[in-house]
């Protein structure tokens, strides 16, 4: 999976889960202003500003290391 589609596959579960962005800033500890970039594309979150967003909405980030 892409970068792009693993935030749209976060901003649809929480546009799913009726979350407002305020919201999941709030109950996950990122800044507001971190996830209105990411939802337009625009931000570069670190793995853990992920792990943050997905908890709150009952998701998991997996990593799987390619075989050469």
């Amino acid at each position: 999976m892409h970068f792009n589609e693993i935030i749209q596959t976060i901003k649809e579960r929480r546009e799913m889960m009726q979350v407002t962005q305020e919201t999941l800033a709030e109950l996950s500890g990122v800044g507001l202003r971190t996830l209105k970039q990411l939802e337009s594309g625009k931000g570069n979150p670190t793995l853990q500003t992920l792990q943050k967003l997905v908890d709150v909405l009952g998701m998991e980030v997996c990593l799987q290391v390619k075989k050469i």
